[in-house]
């Protein structure tokens, strides 16, 4: 890897400051198609703001008012759903989702030593996402696969058996994967 161009951050990130100030280009084509793909009901809204999720890794921001028009919902109703389920965010998040299990089983093998050499690896903390949005580091409660703990999830992979150092090699494999697609 050269110096420079490494997708771990030399400082602490602040919590989505890069992705602040960059604007997202919405494709509101393909927004229209997932609202139409479940005939613009509003009782779909969760679905249609997990597919948002899944085409941005967020809802942006300038979706939510347009969402609003299309299903006829309240706004406050978007945010309800939104802050109810971990499966969707409003803020930018790493193209890597970082799960670290803590639930009992996984927290008694090793989950708060496995996640302190990842916050440490990459510069944050639990619910930061990276300055150059690679990832977004995060806890839940239970993957449910307590026999491999600790656990880790990333995106839709589950990681098990992990220690500190076998965390850290899995998180630099995937920052390999970033640098190997941009250059």
């Amino acid at each position: 890897m050269n110096e420079g161009s490494s997708p771990f951050p030399e400082q602490p990130a602040q919590k989505h400051k890069k992705a602040e100030q960059e604007v997202v280009k919405i494709d509101w084509e393909e927004i229209e198609k997932i609202i139409r793909r479940y005939e613009a009901g509003h009782e779909a809204l969760l679905m249609i703001m997990q597919d948002i999720s899944d085409s941005y890794n967020y809802v942006p921001p300038q979706v939510v008012p347009f969402l609003v028009e299309k299903l006829g919902v309240k706004e406050s109703l978007i945010y309800s759903v939104a802050t109810f389920y971990k499966t969707i965010s409003l803020e930018p998040r790493g193209r890597f989702v970082v799960n670290v299990c803590t639930g009992t089983a996984c927290h008694v093998r090793g989950a708060e030593r496995v996640m302190d050499a990842l916050e440490d690896k990459l510069k944050i903390k639990a619910g930061e996402t990276t300055d150059d949005l690679s990832f977004t580091l995060e806890t839940v409660r239970c993957v449910g696969c307590c026999a491999t703990g600790p656990v880790i999830t990333v995106n839709q992979e589950t990681h098990g058996g992990l220690d500190r150092s076998g965390a850290v090699r899995l998180i630099e494999e995937y920052a390999e994967d970033v640098l190997q697609q941009e250059g």
